[in-house]
C-alpha cells in the first residue's frame, strides 16, 4: 500500500512495515514478524524493486514484533540493522523484560495473538549483528533518516525522522489501535516499559512538523502533531 509516493504501508493495522524508495534503492522502517517477509517482496517487486535494492533497515526498537525478518535479509544481503545502542542486547535476544501490559479485551487479545503466530511471531530469529546508533543521529540511507531518541516504550525506542516523505516512524511510542483491546486512536502502546517516559518523549516529535506520524500498530495519523499528542494524552 502506498501512503505517499515513496511511502509504502506493508502489513495492517495490527502490526506494519514501512519502506522508503527513491528512484534506485530503499530503506526499511522495522521488520515486523517473519511472515511478512513475502509481502514485503511482492509490494517491492509493484514498484520495480527486490531486496537487492534494500540498503538498510532501521528499527524503532528491538522487540520481536518489529526485528520479523531482519536477521534473514542481514544475512542473505549483508545489510546494516540499525538499532538504538540502549536497544542492541533486546534485539540480539539478551535482555528480559517485564513490561505492563496496558489492559485488554479476550476477542482483541486472541486476534492479536492468533495473527502473530500465523506470521511467525512464535519463532522470532534474533538479530547476530546490529548496527548501534542514538539521538540526533543522521544515517547515510535513501531518504536520510534521521533519529529522535523516545525513551520510555524501551530505553532505546526511537523515532524516525524522513524529511523526504514527510513523515516519522514512531514504533510503538504510541499506537493508534490497541492490539490488545481493539481501541483505536492515539493512546499508550501495550508492553511498555515506563509509562512517563514515553508521553513525556512525545514532545520530540513537534520540532519535526511532519505530515504523517506513523506507528508500528494501527493506522497512520495525518494531520496535527500537537493534536495527536492532546489525544494520546487524554487517553492516558
Amino acid at each position: 500500500m502506498e501512503l505517499a509516493p515513496g511511502l509504502i504501508r506493508v502489513g495492517n493495522d495490527k502490526i506494519a512495515i514501512h519502506a522508503i524508495l527513491t528512484p534506485d534503492v530503499v530503506t526499511l522502517i522495522d521488520a515486523g514478524l517473519a511472515g511478512l517477509y513475502r509481502p514485503l517482496l511482492g509490494e517491492l517487486a509493484k514498484h520495480g524493486k527486490s531486496p537487492e535494492d534494500i540498503r538498510g533497515i532501521v528499527l524503532t526498537h528491538g522487540d520481536s514484533d518489529h526485528i520479523g525478518f531482519a536477521e534473514r535479509l542481514r544475512t542473505d544481503y549483508g545489510l546494516p540493522v540499525f538499532v538504538h545502542s540502549a536497544d542492541a542486547e533486546r534485539a540480539k535476544g539478551n535482555e528480559s523484560t517485564k513490561p505492563e501490559w496496558g489492559g485488554m479485551r479476550v476477542l482483541s487479545t486472541l486476534g492479536f495473538i492468533a495473527f502473530a503466530a500465523t506470521r511467525g511471531g512464535l519463532r522470532t530469529r534474533y538479530l547476530g549483528e546490529v548496527v548501534t546508533m542514538t539521538d540526533g543521529d543522521g544515517l547515510d540511507l535513501p531518504g536520510s533518516p534521521e533519529i529522535i531518541g523516545m525513551p520510555g516504550h524501551s530505553p532505546g525506542s526511537i523515532a524516525v525522522h524522513v524529511p523526504a516523505v514527510g513523515a516519522v516512524f514512531v514504533g510503538d511510542a504510541l499506537t493508534t489501535r490497541h492490539v490488545l483491546t481493539g481501541r483505536t486512536g492515539p493512546q499508550p502502546a501495550p508492553f511498555t516499559d515506563d509509562q512517563a517516559a514515553a508521553s513525556a518523549s512525545l514532545d520530540r516529535l513537534v520540532g519535526t512538523e511532519a505530515e504523517w506520524v506513523i506507528p508500528g500498530h494501527g493506522p497512520a495519523w495525518h494531520g496535527s502533531i500537537p493534536a495527536l499528542i492532546a489525544a494520546y494524552r487524554a487517553a492516558e
